[in-house]
């Protein structure tokens, strides 16, 4: 596994995990409030802001056939074209979203959903891509985004063993040659139970890939967690309120969330640490407090230690407790007193 540098900023096991703040469809049809997300996005600590670039023709087709038509979730009853022309952002609206979020200092990118997306996309010079989990199964979209040189993430919700290596091989065949791979659940929401969150390090192990999660979990516990398993890179919804509703309303984290997922998962990558028994500059003021050996009375040079002459009590500054026995029966060749803590000068060989 390797680092992958998106916009100049390093994402790996070594680095600070990378939030994206997935503004998604919460502009709500307003590309005013789009650019209040991305600011708010920026103020609560997010490492970017990520669209997603299609039309409802680029998705679907307007029919009414019984397999265009949503059943169960929080789409129940609506065609899939009707959804997407609800939830899209305007091409028309990308250049100034991309100019806003680089002017304010936040990485903006996008997910593209087929090749006249990524075309914009590259005109506006986008730093990375995301390959949305429903689209992992497009290879030709894969090898087409992959030509671009650019990293890209892929979310490998629903998507099988063979599925994932038939992704991956495609991607780095096309010339990708910085890859995350985002565990993900695709059920909106998702069950926190159902997380699975074991599946992050199997991910980045597997397919020599930096790993991550993309969260339809509610609340932040999850991508949290995932930090502390390995997540590099959260993948989040994010709205300013969700009672404002829309299409991802309902599984999407407000600001106060946001800064409290960046804060905590830095923490929590902070604490992983590395494997090894050495002491923690933390602990080295708290190592007298542990029990050493002190005599208990006043002792002439020549006098054999019998062991009520010693105890073993804090602070440490003494001979360390196991060598308690080996005391015992040892000639002092110094006068101590009680109270003194105990050293090997003060013994005859």
């Amino acid at each position: 596994m390797t680092n992958v540098t998106i916009d100049g900023v390093q994402v790996g096991p070594e680095h600070p995990p990378y939030i994206i703040a997935e503004l998604s469809a919460n502009h709500n049809g307003s590309l005013e409030r789009a650019l209040e997300t991305i600011n708010e996005a920026k103020q609560r600590g997010a490492s970017a802001i990520k669209l997603q670039t299609y039309t409802a023709d680029t998705m679907t087709i307007d029919s009414d056939r019984p397999e265009f038509l949503i059943k169960g979730g929080p789409w129940d009853g609506y065609k899939l074209y009707d959804l997407y022309k609800w939830a899209q952002t305007p091409f028309e609206w990308h250049k100034a979203m991309f100019e806003h979020a680089r002017k304010i200092g936040i990485t903006v990118f996008s997910t593209p959903f087929d090749e006249t997306a990524v075309d914009l996309l590259e005109e506006l010079n986008a730093p990375a891509y995301k390959i949305a989990s429903f689209e992992v199964t497009d290879l030709p979209l894969i090898e087409y985004v992959a030509k671009t040189g650019k990293p890209m993430i892929m979310s490998t919700g629903m998507a099988s063993e063979q599925e994932i290596e038939e992704a991956v091989t495609t991607a780095r065949n096309a010339g990708c040659k910085e890859l995350v791979l985002l565990h993900c659940i695709s059920s909106y929401p998702a069950p926190i139970e159902q997380a699975n969150l074991a599946q992050v390090r199997e991910l980045g192990q597997k397919f020599a890939a930096v790993p991550g999660l993309s969260d339809h979990t509610l609340g932040t516990t999850a991508s949290v967690a995932a930090v502390a398993l390995g997540a590099c890179l959260i993948e989040k919804h994010f709205i300013l309120n969700r009672e404002d509703g829309g299409p991802d309303s309902g599984f999407s984290i407000e600001p106060e969330e946001l800064e409290r997922l960046c804060q905590d998962s830095k923490d929590a990558w902070a604490a992983v640490g590395k494997v090894g028994y050495m002491r923690q500059q933390a602990e080295k003021p708290n190592r007298i407090f542990r029990r050493s050996i002190y005599f208990m009375r006043d002792m002439k040079a020549g006098e054999t230690v019998r062991e009520q002459d010693i105890r073993r009590i804090r602070p440490g500054v003494g001979i360390e407790p196991k060598y308690f026995n080996t005391l015992i029966g040892k000639k002092l060749s110094v006068d101590v007193t009680k109270g003194t803590p105990t050293s090997w000068e003060q013994f005859n060989e």
